[in-house]
């Protein structure tokens, strides 16, 4: 999953990014505003994490214009305003969920965990078709009883379509998730990827689109 982080805070900044970035998440981090706005505008990103008390103005108006645009991003609150005030108007401006600073790394990931299968409409951390298995929470992926690891741009991919089992998912959205990993994006990089996945899971479980995208099979 790629994830926007709009945290001014260099050191809560450092932490969150690093833990993510271990977890296989790709994460793009700015520290003001209008860098998060710019870069929403340009990136369809799977959630963002938004500080409110910014360097250019509050949180809470991104976050505003986001719902106004009918952007439904998921959106995670960090702050360290605690008042159950704060709270309600956070989550009444559209927040998907609130976590008051300092918060455990591994809360923030599980809450993340949380609202993206409320997002996806995947009900279950674990989803399980004929002999695969994929335990999106551990990064743990069994076919055939046999463990699989992959790497964490392999990941980001089979994130993408776990999340949209037997619907296509456009070529340009899988580029976007991997750009963030800070590597150039050759023309064939996606397909690079895709043939690697084939080679782990099954090459009949992915199907290509041509000039669209790809799709998993739940078959």
């Amino acid at each position: 999953m790629r994830v926007l982080l709009v945290e001014d805070d260099l050191m809560i900044g450092d932490a969150v990014r690093d833990h993510l970035v271990a977890s296989s998440y790709a994460v793009d981090w700015v520290r003001m505003l209008s860098d998060g706005s710019t870069a929403l505008e340009a990136v369809n990103y799977g959630l963002v994490l938004l500080d409110l008390q910014l360097p250019d103005g509050s949180g809470i108006e991104l976050l505003k214009r986001l719902r106004r645009q009918g952007n439904a991003t998921p959106v995670i609150v960090i702050t360290a305003r605690d008042q159950i005030s704060d709270r309600i108007e956070g989550l009444n401006s559209g927040a998907d969920d609130y976590l008051v600073k300092p918060f455990d790394l591994g809360e923030l990931e599980a809450r993340m965990m949380a609202v993206s299968r409320r997002h996806d409409s995947v009900p279950h951390p674990v989803i399980r078709f004929a002999d695969i298995e994929i335990d999106r929470p551990e990064h743990k992926l069994t076919v055939a009883d046999e463990q699989v690891v992959l790497t964490s741009r392999e990941w980001a991919i089979l994130d993408l379509l776990v999340a949209r089992v037997g619907s296509i998912v456009p070529k340009d959205r899988i580029e976007e998730a991997l750009y963030a990993f800070g590597s150039e994006i050759e023309s064939n990089t996606v397909e690079v990827y895709i043939s690697r996945l084939r080679k782990k899971i099954g090459k009949d479980r992915i199907t290509t689109v041509r000039g669209v995208g790809y799709s998993l099979e739940d078959k």
